[in-house]
């Protein structure tokens, strides 16, 4: 599948043995300090909290759906870091990716392996704490919609199965959402999310940059009949990765009352496709300019194909 050249040496993970959160932090804790009474997540990134039909004057119940939405993106990552991250980066550290690889890039690979169990680990350790800290229980959550998805590109193509891994790490390592630079300065969130998601993003910023590299050596070292088809493969997979689970809010919403009706109504307006292609669109800009890059773009129908799938306006 792929030709034979070696990946050059990157230097992003130099300082990790000194630097990686598993390495130089302490486990985060919810004490005697902590304000357990502020919110759990910005309110502002929970799409749903100010649609009209959402009662605006209960407080407890506003607590209560935002409390919600940081169990799943909790969970979310407890999951998401195994099943993809974890996936993927195994076979790139293992050497079964395909790739002729240096060994000190097979090496940062295991660190991110490492990294992101840790990350797994905290997120549910944190929602726990949570829980059990605020009486605020937490709905159940399926990852098995997300991850079918996921995996669910490319399937007419079994053949390619590990090379759509691999693209579906790159994807999501290389996207900037605002949840890791939102919420580390907001005093109005429970300072156990903020130090979890500071220490989160600085271990993300060294993954954004292994994997930015990675793309560029997994592309170079593409056929060009396989080019096209990774060109068509990418636009899918950047949509199922951002695109909002909707599932959760549905059942955060209808476990406060609300009627099936009224859910509807405030998903199809929290969740318009405008909108969410407009945030998805954001997430994904340095993701698209890599893609560009190193020439998705330029394969035959590619820019067509990410255009009508919203990524790019017309």
């Amino acid at each position: 599948m792929f030709a034979d050249a070696p990946m050059p040496r990157i230097e992003a993970f130099r300082n990790w043995y000194e630097r990686a959160g598993v390495r130089s932090e302490h486990r985060k804790m919810i004490d005697t300090e902590d304000d357990i009474h502020k919110a759990f997540f910005p309110e502002h990134l929970v799409p749903h909290l100010d649609h009209p039909l959402v009662d605006q004057g209960d407080p407890v119940l506003r607590r209560y759906l935002t409390a919600q939405h940081a169990y799943q993106w909790l969970r979310f990552t407890m999951h998401f870091e195994v099943a993809v991250v974890v996936r993927a980066s195994q076979k790139i550290a293992d050497g079964s990716s395909g790739l002729h690889l240096h060994e000190t890039t097979r090496m940062d690979a295991y660190k991110i392996v490492v990294d992101e169990g840790y990350h797994s680990l905290y997120s549910l350790d944190v929602q726990h704490q949570l829980v059990n800290r605020s009486g605020i229980p937490a709905l159940d959550y399926d990852f098995g919609p997300f991850i079918a998805g996921l995996d669910a590109v490319g399937e007419e193509f079994p053949q390619h199965r590990r090379l759509v891994e691999l693209l579906q790490v790159v994807v999501f390592e290389t996207l900037v959402t605002s949840i890791l630079s939102d919420i580390p300065p907001d005093e109005s969130v429970v300072q156990i999310m903020r130090e979890t998601v500071r220490e989160h993003a600085i271990d993300e910023g060294r993954h954004h940059a292994f994997f930015s590299a990675f793309f560029k050596h997994l592309w170079s070292q593409l056929e060009p009949p396989l080019r096209q088809r990774v060109a068509h493969y990418l636009p899918p997979l950047v949509l199922r990765s951002l695109r909002p689970a909707t599932d959760p809010a549905r059942d955060a919403l209808l476990s406060t009352g609300l009627s099936e009706t009224q859910v509807k109504d405030v998903l199809a307006d929290s969740f318009s496709s405008d909108r969410v292609l407009a945030g998805i669109r954001h997430s994904a800009a340095k993701t698209l300019r890599l893609f560009d890059e190193v020439g998705v773009l330029d394969q035959p129908g590619a820019r067509d194909a990410f255009t009508e799938q919203g990524l790019i306006l017309p």
